[in-house]
C-alpha cells in the first residue's frame, strides 16, 4: 500500500483534533510509575463498517413529526489489504513512540511462547463482531491484528458485543488477562494491550433531534471508551487509559450517498400527520429511517486511519509517559 507520500495533511480537508471534554480516563495510574520495558500483547484496529443510529421520540411539530428516527450508514471499498496495512502502520508507530520515550518495547513471540500464555487461545484475524457503540447506536465491526503478533486476543471491556457472536470471545478475554499478570510477575516485564475501534461516519451524537433527523456526514474518528491503552505491571496491577473523547481527522475520505429506498413514502407520511395535527386530528408517530452509503476514496481513506491512529498513539503515549 502505497500511504507513505499521501499520509500528509494535504489530502485532508481539515485539521485533526481531540473533542473537547476530558481527553483520557486514569485508572491505577501509580501502578505506571517506573515503567520502562513492555511488551506488546494485545494489538487490535477494529474497523466498523456499519452502524445503525436512533434517535428517542419526540414530539416534533404538534407531535405529528415524532417517532424514532434510524440512520444506517455502510461502508463499502475498504478491502482486507488497506486494513491489515493500516494495522501494521499503527502498531509500527506505536512502538516507534514507545521507544522514542526511553521505553524498550520486546518481541511479544517471546510472550506468547511463555508458559503463561499456554491456555491462551487466539481467534482468526480478522475477527466480526456486532457491538454497541453508545446507547443509542450499535454496529458491526471487523477487528485485525497486527501482522507481527502471533494472535488475536482481547481484554475485558474491549468489546460490547450483541448476541452469541462476541460470548466466546468475552469468556477468553479473562483468561488473556490472567495470562498477562503471570507472564508480568514471572519476567518482570509489563505487557500492555491496546484496542481502537475507527469510525467512519459522523453521526452528531446525540444530535438535535428535528424534523430533518439525524445528522450524518463522512468523517474519520477513533472512537471513545472502547479505545484505550492498558498496562498490567509486574506487581499485577492493571492500569488503564481509556480515550473520553473522539480523536478526529476531517478530511475526503468517502462518497457519501443517500441510499434510502422509500426516502419519499416517508415524507409524505410526514407532511400527511403533520396536517392532520394541525387539524386537530392526533399526531402520527412516523419519523425517519435514512440508509447512507459510504464509497471510500482508498488512497484518501488508509492515509486518513494511518493519520487518526498515529495521533490515537500520541494522545495516549504522552499520557503514558507523564505517569512514568
Amino acid at each position: 500500500m502505497k500511504f507513505g507520500l499521501i499520509c500528509g495533511l494535504a489530502v485532508l480537508a481539515g485539521s485533526p483534533a481531540l473533542a473537547a471534554g476530558e481527553a483520557i480516563k486514569v485508572s491505577a495510574a501509580a501502578a505506571v510509575r517506573g515503567t520502562t520495558s513492555v511488551v506488546v500483547g494485545v494489538f487490535n484496529v477494529g474497523f466498523i463498517f456499519e452502524s445503525v443510529d436512533r434517535t428517542a421520540p419526540t414530539g416534533g411539530l404538534i407531535g405529528a413529526f415524532g417517532g424514532a428516527t434510524r440512520a444506517k450508514s455502510q461502508l463499502t471499498g475498504v478491502t482486507p489489504e488497506m486494513m491489515q496495512a493500516i494495522t501494521d502502520a499503527a502498531y509500527a508507530d506505536f512502538r516507534g513512540q514507545m521507544e522514542a520515550r526511553g521505553v524498550t518495547v520486546g518481541d511479544p513471540a517471546t510472550l506468547y511462547g511463555h508458559a503463561s500464555f499456554a491456555k491462551v487461545k487466539p481467534v482468526a484475524s480478522p475477527y466480526e463482531v456486532s457491538v454497541h457503540i453508545d446507547k443509542k447506536a450499535t454496529g458491526k465491526v471487523e477487528y485485525y491484528k497486527p501482522s507481527a503478533l502471533p494472535g488475536l486476543v482481547m481484554l475485558p471491556g474491549d468489546i460490547q458485543g450483541t448476541g452469541l457472536s462476541s460470548m466466546g470471545m468475552q469468556m477468553a478475554a479473562g483468561m488473556t488477562q490472567y495470562a498477562m499478570a503471570e507472564y508480568a510477575k514471572a519476567t518482570g516485564q509489563a505487557v500492555v494491550g491496546l484496542t481502537y475501534l475507527i469510525d467512519f461516519s459522523n453521526v452528531k451524537r446525540p444530535g438535535a433531534f428535528s424534523m430533518a433527523g439525524l445528522k450524518v456526514s463522512s468523517g474519520m474518528s477513533v472512537s471513545p471508551e472502547f479505545s484505550k491503552l492498558s498496562l498490567m505491571t509486574p506487581s499485577g496491577k492493571l492500569a488503564q487509559l481509556v480515550l473520553k473523547q473522539a480523536v478526529i481527522v476531517e478530511g475526503d475520505f468517502a462518497t457519501m450517498d443517500d441510499a434510502t429506498k422509500d426516502a419519499g413514502l416517508q415524507t409524505a407520511a410526514n407532511i400527511a400527520g403533520g396536517v392532520a395535527a394541525v387539524f386537530g386530528a392526533g399526531g402520527m408517530m412516523f419519523g425517519k429511517s435514512r440508509t447512507y452509503a459510504f464509497a471510500v476514496k482508498p488512497d484518501n481513506y488508509t492515509a486518513g486511519a494511518v493519520k487518526v491512529t498515529s495521533l490515537a498513539n500520541t494522545t495516549l503515549v504522552d499520557q503514558l509517559a507523564a505517569l512514568r
